[in-house]
């Protein structure tokens, strides 16, 4: 049964086309056109979003800043109390999301429900967490500095750098879109939302919800469109203030035309896995499958690239491979554990590593199997240096193995790559753990677990090509404020008490 853009939803859809949100009601742009967006398992169009023009870009940026100013006035406690309605109304309303996730995604419908939830729970927490943040400041006292007597208090506290623009990627288009709204609106900011192509219905659901919950007009708001009409013009609008990224390679050109605004970035990842020889193989296996294929490998975090010593490797490939055969492979509406990755060009790419593996004589540990835009799993074992799988994202449920011979190596490799988003060793030996950690140039490292962005608390960053800045719901809040500072100059030395 269909639930998408029908009942409380049915406001967005205007005949076939999903209106843009802009100064709190439901548009249709006036370009008069729109834009595709083709389900990756049928391949037929699912749904279609306005094309929104420049000017109409620029209306909801004029009315983000008065929008804005009004709500920087608002009391912390009004934000947060918003904040945790539109968490309710998330959750409350899963199904019709969740149903937009697997159509435009090919997300698997449990995890296409656990994303919306977690979402949910999220807006929550970053409610909770800005009102204990923003509800602190500082006193500094002019004493501590050689040569001062106290005669200045510096009162400190944080206050909103204005609009935000939050670009979300295809592959979390709720959750990750939320992670950027919920700590630019409780900081005080506006927010504007430019969804992927692959997600847009999703995100305009989402948004939806947060209409609902009556946040002020003009706030809020959500264009569509192709990336070469209002994609630079978005990024390079002189009413942004702020830039939430999450996506690839797009993110380092947008670093490099942005204006002089703070940047919060997350790219590509080459997760690579370092696996010794005093590890439990079980565990091994298990979270290689989970790392490597959950939602076809087509997450930042995904483990990319598998550096195992040479002594056990024949007995976790065998592992792995057992697993793999388990896989379930198919639609995303029968909770496939392997479903049509997003578009017939991922496809393509994904073809061209594992043909260059072919010829360059990576082991094919399953037969390569491609049936339009799904893409039966397959683990390469025997991978070098020389191949492009060994060093490329392919975002895809095809892994390489990299036989290794000392600790060095694995770190080696692992520290060549131009990616550093996470990485992981599995060991016993906690001592070993935290040297191999140090030494990894990645934003985190996972001790015996797969990589993972979460619990959405924990600080999550990449190092290099994988981005600038910190995620984390603190470090989102603290990334979209600036530091606001108040001198008391006092007539005489104050010392209390003395």
């Amino acid at each position: 049964m269909a639930l998408a853009g029908t009942g409380m939803f049915a406001e967005i859809l205007d005949g076939e086309v999903y209106r843009y949100y802009a100064d709190g009601e439901w548009r249709s742009s006036a370009s008069g056109k729109s834009v595709t967006i083709v389900n990756p398992t049928t391949r037929k169009t699912q749904y279609r979003v306005q094309a929104c023009t420049q000017e109409e870009v620029n209306k909801v940026m004029d009315a983000a800043k008065v929008a804005q100013k009004a709500w920087a006035r608002t009391p912390l406690w009004k934000r947060a109390e918003l904040l945790h309605k539109a968490a309710a109304i998330l959750k409350e309303h899963k199904a019709p999301i969740a149903e937009c996730l697997v159509k435009e995604i090919a997300k698997p419908a449990k995890d296409a429900v656990s994303e919306v939830v977690r979402s949910g729970d999220l807006v929550s927490y970053t409610a909770e967490e800005g009102v204990r943040i923003l509800g602190e400041g500082k006193l500094l006292v002019s004493d501590s500095f050689p040569g001062n007597e106290r005669n200045k208090y510096c009162l400190s506290s944080k206050i909103p750098l204005g609009v935000v623009l939050a670009i979300p990627p295809f592959n979390y288009p709720v959750n990750l879109a939320v992670s950027k709204i919920g700590p630019a609106l409780i900081a005080g900011n506006a927010l504007v939302l430019k969804p992927p192509t692959q997600g847009a219905v999703a995100a305009l659901h989402m948004v939806h919800c947060f209409h609902l919950a009556g946040f002020p007009k003009g706030l809020i708001s959500c264009v569509t469109g192709k990336g070469s009409e209002i994609g630079d013009f978005l990024t390079m609008h002189p009413g942004v203030n702020c830039i939430s990224f999450t996506g690839g390679d797009t993110g380092i050109a947008i670093s490099k035309k942005a204006g002089m605004v703070p940047l919060q970035m997350e790219l590509g990842g080459k997760d690579a896995c370092i696996v010794l020889e005093d590890a439990d193989l079980d565990l091994v296996a298990g979270n290689i499958v989970k790392g490597g294929f959950s939602y076809s490998g087509q997450r930042c975090t995904a483990v990319k690239v598998v550096l195992i010593m040479e002594s056990i490797a024949d007995a976790v490939v065998q592992k792995v491979n057992a697993k793999l055969a388990k896989l379930k492979v198919g639609p995303p509406e029968d909770d496939s554990d392997i479903t049509p990755v997003v578009t017939e060009s991922s496809a393509n790419f994904i073809e061209g590593l594992v043909m260059d593996a072919k010829e360059k004589g990576a082991t094919f540990c399953q037969e390569y199997r491609r049936e339009d835009n799904l893409i039966w799993p397959l683990l390469l074992d025997h991978v070098r240096p020389d191949m492009r799988i060994a060093w490329e994202e392919p975002f895809g449920p095809v892994l390489p193995v990299i036989r290794i011979n000392s600790v060095e190596e694995g770190i080696h490799h692992c520290n060549a790559s131009n990616f550093g988003l996470q990485g992981c060793i599995f060991t016993r030996d906690i001592n070993k753990a935290i040297l191999i950690s140090d030494a990894m140039e990645t934003g985190t490292v996972q001790i015996n677990s797969a990589p993972a962005r979460g619990p959405d608390h924990f600080p999550f960053q990449g190092l290099k090509d994988s981005g600038i800045g910190s995620q984390g719901i603190t470090n989102s809040i603290n990334m979209m404020t600036k530091v606001k500072s108040t001198v008391i100059n006092l007539p005489s030395p104050s010392y209390t008490m003395g």
